[in-house]
């Protein structure tokens, strides 16, 4: 069996327990997916979504990482892979009548954004 974790030619950068659901974080990472580093920063800004200053920053993240560890030219740069995961909800409790509590569930996800160079082999 294959062992998915193998590490591949690429830079990452991962963002744990961002205050925003799933299904809000993937429809702004499913229009970034393969596309080059200047359009990922450029296209969410013309989103009207809350999490788009958190999806830049990350991709800001991710090709700083590039450029320190591999050296690369951030205009080779394209993501490679983006995905998002569920993580903990952030568990509250409103009281209710009688003393009774009733649980409120604040979702919370983990952001992955795998940048690659176009110059270089897989």
């Amino acid at each position: 069996m294959e062992n998915k974790n193998k590490s591949r030619v690429g830079t990452q950068a991962l963002a744990r327990n961002i205050r925003v659901s799933v299904t809000k974080m993937r429809r702004i990472i499913d229009r970034i997916r393969n596309c080059s580093y200047e359009e990922a920063l450029v296209s969410p800004e013309f989103m009207p979504y809350r999490a788009c200053y958190l999806v830049s920053q990350l991709v800001l993240s991710a090709a700083a990482n590039a450029s320190s560890n591999f050296g690369w030219n951030k205009s080779d740069l394209f993501i490679d892979e983006a995905w998002v995961d569920n993580s903990t909800y952030l568990r509250r409790f409103r009281p209710r009548a009688q003393g009774r509590g009733y649980p409120i569930k604040r979702p919370t996800c983990k952001v992955t954004i795998r940048l690659s160079s176009k110059f270089v082999e897989k």
